[in-house]
């Protein structure tokens, strides 16, 4: 089996921490994502991925985000089966091949050049499927995507690094483009997970920076009438944090009980209108 060297830093490299708390998550007595591929695609490249120091509870919020990610998703394609999905920074998820889209769906993957380079020699090719190599920020990714069908879009991981002006940017964007209308998937970090980020210690590990944090969901309602917020969901209220070690069960109640640290995490579903 040949490995795929990688040299990440900064931001890109939290794809590597993604895809390692998942194939951890794989491995457990009780998964919560139970991502096969994530666990496959760790053998395959050449990285020490212990540098992370990961914890089990830590791979299993990973899991849970991305399990609940998938829910929207399916949900959305047994709604709109003809559907197009756009999967923006999708770094090294495997979520088009955990969801297996029906064959009417077109499924588009966004990220850097680089990152999407490295897909192409780690994952199969499907009909129906296509990698885009392009900055999320660039709004040359846009015209290659067809907007004539309901549209997902989901940023996991995603808009915490960016400014507030480019997360305006890509939603007025996005509205204008996908025309038929659909719904945008993300999660998002508040003012406070901002100010307390020299505490995340796998962030001081890979050096990058959280640059957006959001105060209030129905922001993005305010930037464009288009957009409608269907769901608001905290972190510390997952249905899986039973599945959590115990310390981080704890810390999960204790977050719920305080209305600032229960929103420090938000994972968001919106619908945005023609």
């Amino acid at each position: 089996m040949t490995s795929e060297k990688v040299a990440f830093t900064g931001v890109r490299q939290t794809l590597l921490v993604t895809l390692y708390g998942r194939a951890l998550d794989s491995r457990s007595d009780h998964p919560v994502l139970g991502d096969r591929t994530a666990q496959d695609t760790v053998r395959r490249v050449a990285y020490d991925f212990t540098t992370f120091r990961m914890s089990g509870g830590e791979a299993a919020v990973v899991a849970m985000r991305g399990r609940q990610f998938d829910e929207w998703t399916a949900e959305f394609l047994a709604a709109h089966p003809d559907a197009t999905v756009v999967h923006l920074g999708c770094g090294l998820d495997g979520r088009v091949f955990r969801i297996a889209p029906p064959p009417r769906v077109r499924w588009f993957d966004v990220d850097y050049p680089e990152v999407v380079d490295l897909r192409r020699r780690l994952y199969p090719e499907s009909p129906g499927y296509r990698l885009i190599g392009s900055s999320v920020t660039d709004p040359g990714w846009l015209p290659e995507i067809p907007g004539d069908r309901p549209t997902l879009v989901v940023a996991e991981g995603l808009t915490m690094y960016l400014t507030d002006s480019s997360v305006e940017t890509l939603v007025h964007r996005i509205a204008n483009h996908f025309s038929v209308g659909g719904q945008i998937v993300f999660d998002a970090v508040s003012p406070l997970g901002i100010r307390a980020q020299r505490l995340n210690r796998i962030l001081r590990t890979t050096g990058a920076t959280l640059t957006w944090g959001l105060d209030d969901p129905h922001r993005l309602e305010s930037w464009d009438p288009r957009f409608t917020l269907l769901t608001e969901l905290a972190v510390v209220d997952l249905p899986w944090i039973d599945r959590l070690p115990p310390r981080y069960r704890l810390a999960c109640r204790l977050m719920q009980l305080i209305p600032a640290l229960r929103k420090v995490g938000l994972l968001l579903r919106y619908q945005f209108s023609p």
